[in-house]
């Protein structure tokens, strides 16, 4: 029972704002409020539990917000440097970019941007060969470029199209459908979808998707996502008269959803509480009209990821018996039959896998660098995907009697190619290749293998300028990220490559907590181990300050998201082993951060904070709770957006708030507030670039980087 260890005291006296030592930094005052709950014995003191409030609808955060960026953004135009890096930003990130095609009936849908658009613009070709066109173009659904195309799906003949609008970051979506054939918008439109897939009846008549109920008046951006239920959409109907297929409100925290198989017949309907890859199956079979969804696999125990089907037998990515995963089949007809082996679990962890054709196309992470492969239906070896090197391949989606797939490679220093593949003849061929404003053999990637604090053997990326290391190490940033099973593969980004020309040496740690190694790799950055993943970052700046890489005074910390929070704990726990550190869109307050938006999801990888065992933990390395008064931090510039409604801004204001009154040093310790932008995705172009060339510039100057000729020379 949570109520029971919570015992409240809540002493809203009306506090005076808080005179805060500036610094010199033109920091406003805070105001602060004497809040302090008694948590299992402990009382725990938020005086600036107020910065939760929305910034949309309390003037008083707001009013913080405009004094901080006032604040943050006359510092950053003192930086030396940064339109110079801005500029080279513009033209790395100015080249024609694709994703990878998706073929529905004789169509083929690909996203694209010129160079500089604020967002992808989706086009379709008609037949591989044939004249291509824009489809939709959201760039003029803003004056700022901050509304974006979310998810899109194509019936199966190709002929319509749902879609998903994204307005200024936030995860709600908002879905209309589009006749591909004259390019029309229907009248059709379908709200408080969040978290879903979009999936079309074979017949084309409508889509299945998963939504939540309408949150309440203030509440959109900030309450609790619960109840979430599966409906299908009929085409030409209004949202009210959408047929309820799924839900389960005996249990509101299971969130589902749903997708058709390739040959329309059965509806796959899977169900998950939390972050981690823990799943309950229900199959539908759309030949009967009166059928009710039939348990196919019962108990959120393991990760069953389906890659298709041939009739009944369902093929499924899973770490049941396989702690780096296997391909089994289940029975839809025959949902007590245990499942059935086809390709067993091997050294490097399987992380994807897709029927094409005749054969699967798996996907394999050895050491974080990806591996392709095909087999028979039967498991039987059918040969390699051969990949143009070390990198990240992604794509390979597909269907049962066509061989045709794609996927992009990227690595470090180069960015996407896509490239089409026939499984039936194993040959690729380049479908769009970029065209770059740089030599990409002017870099190098080498990956280190360093040892944690309790031995442990982890793998870092060192991506740099070829040629001699500088005497006394380069100016470093380490990136981390250390949570919910997602693993940091090489790929490309356009402003970090302007830090490595400058000099800059950019490293990444695969810590534990990731999913590199499998489901062990990831428990051991989990919950009661997420002191390991702290550990593994901070043992990955020391080695490469032992190595030369870097040195004392030119180490930088960056994360985002779990990574924000990464950044946040290792400076608590060493703050003298970095000159700066850039934590964005961190998970701040662990005490707390459960009772926002899909906070609730994290307790799979955080613990929940109403638990004596977890708060213990949660409370030990909290960033917002653990900042150590009396001892000099590194340069800190938090980062986060007033539409993030993943990590609500109110984790980074309690946050920044509390480091401008805490007597920590005299370098500054700034937020930067993104306004019309959430927790990443649908951000314009513009405002990534702006927001890097602030961060990167920050860093160079505390880590003594000098920003040169826009070349780099």
């Amino acid at each position: 029972m949570r109520a029971a260890p919570f015992f409240l005291s809540l002493l809203m006296l009306g506090a005076p704002a808080q005179a805060a030592d500036t610094g010199g930094y033109g920091y406003p005052e805070t105001a602060t409020v004497p809040v302090v709950e008694t948590q299992f014995g402990v009382p725990v003191a938020d005086p600036y539990r107020w910065l939760e409030n929305d910034v949309r609808t309390d003037p008083k955060v707001r009013q913080w917000v405009e004094r901080e960026n006032a604040a943050t953004n006359a510092y950053l135009k003192t930086l030396p440097g940064r339109d110079v890096l801005k500029a080279r930003m513009r033209a790395l990130t100015d080249f024609e970019r694709f994703g990878v095609p998706r073929k529905a009936g004789s169509r083929y849908f690909y996203m694209r941007n010129d160079g500089l658009q604020n967002q992808s613009v989706l086009w379709v070709r008609e037949g591989l060969a044939g004249p291509a066109r824009v489809l939709i173009d959201p760039n003029g659904w803003a004056k700022d470029g901050a509304t974006a195309l979310g998810e899109w799906t194509a019936s199966d003949d190709g002929a319509m199209l749902a879609y998903a609008i994204q307005d200024g970051g936030t995860d709600w979506r908002t879905v209309k459908l589009l006749d591909v054939a004259n390019g029309r918008t229907l009248d059709d439109e379908v709200k408080w979808v969040k978290f879903s897939p979009l999936s079309w009846a074979a017949d084309g008549s409508g889509f299945y998707y998963s939504r939540f109920a309408a949150p309440e008046p203030g509440q959109t951006y900030q309450s609790t996502n619960l109840n979430q239920k599966v409906y299908f959409h009929r085409i030409g109907t209004p949202q009210a008269e959408d047929r309820l297929i799924y839900a389960t409100p005996d249990r509101p925290r299971l969130g589902h959803r749903a997708q058709v198989t390739d040959d329309g017949r059965w509806l796959l309907i899977t169900s998950s509480e939390g972050t981690d890859s823990r799943y309950e199956l229900h199959v539908l079979d759309l030949t009967r009209p009166n059928a009710k969804p039939a348990t196919l696999v019962k108990g959120l125990d393991y990760n069953w990821a389906m890659i298709g089907n041939v009739g009944p037998s369902f093929y499924f990515v899973t770490n049941q018996g396989a702690q780096r995963q296997r391909i089994v089949t289940l029975d839809a007809a025959s949902p007590r039959r245990k499942p059935v082996a086809i390709v067993p679990e091997r050294p490097e962890t399987l992380v994807g896998a897709s029927i094409v054709g005749a054969k699967i196309v798996l996907s394999y992470l050895g050491d974080a660098k990806s591996d392709a492969e095909m087999v028979h239906l039967d498991g039987r070896p059918a040969g390699d995907v051969r990949l143009p090197g070390i990198g990240t391949a992604a794509g390979f989606g597909g269907k049962v009697g066509d061989p045709e797939t794609f996927y992009s490679f990227s690595s470090y220093t180069t960015p996407p190619t896509i490239y089409r593949f026939d499984t039936a003849t194993g040959i690729a061929e380049v479908f769009a290749r970029p065209k770059t404003a740089f030599d990409p053999d002017r870099f190098e990637t080498v990956q280190h293998f360093y040892s944690s604090k309790d031995g442990t053997r982890i793998p870092v990326f060192v991506i740099r300028r070829k040629g001699a290391m500088p005497a006394g190490g380069a100016p470093t940033v380490l990136y981390g990220y250390g949570g919910f099973n997602a693993s940091q593969t090489p790929g490309f980004s356009a402003t970090r490559l302007a830090w490595i020309e400058q000099g800059g040496v950019f490293a990444i740690a695969n810590l534990r907590g990731g999913g590199e190694y499998g489901k062990a790799w990831h428990d051991a950055g989990r919950l009661q181990n997420k002191q390991n993943v702290f550990d593994d970052f901070i043992a990955a700046g020391e080695y490469l300050i032992a190595q030369g890489i870097t040195a004392p005074g030119k180490l930088a910390a960056e994360g985002r998201s779990n990574g924000g929070l990464l950044v946040g704990a290792v400076v608590n726990q060493r703050p003298d082993l970095f000159a700066a550190a850039l934590p964005a869109v961190g998970v701040m307050d662990m005490l707390r951060f459960d009772r926002f938006t899909a906070g609730r999801y994290w307790v799979d990888d955080y613990g929940d904070p109403g638990k004596e065992e977890d708060f213990r933990t949660l409370y030990a390395y909290s960033p917002y709770h653990n900042i150590r008064g009396g001892v000099d931090y590194p340069a800190i510039l938090v980062t986060t957006a007033d539409t993030d409604d993943r990590v609500v801004p109110g984790h980074s204001f309690k946050y920044a708030a509390k480091l401008q009154a805490s007597n920590i040093g005299a370098k500054p310790h700034l937020i930067r507030i993104e306004t019309r932008a959430g927790h990443g995705s649908g951000k314009p172009t513009d405002k990534l670039i702006e927001e890097s060339a602030d961060m990167y510039a920050f860093v160079a100057r505390w880590t003594g980087l000098t920003i040169g000729a826009p070349d780099g020379d």
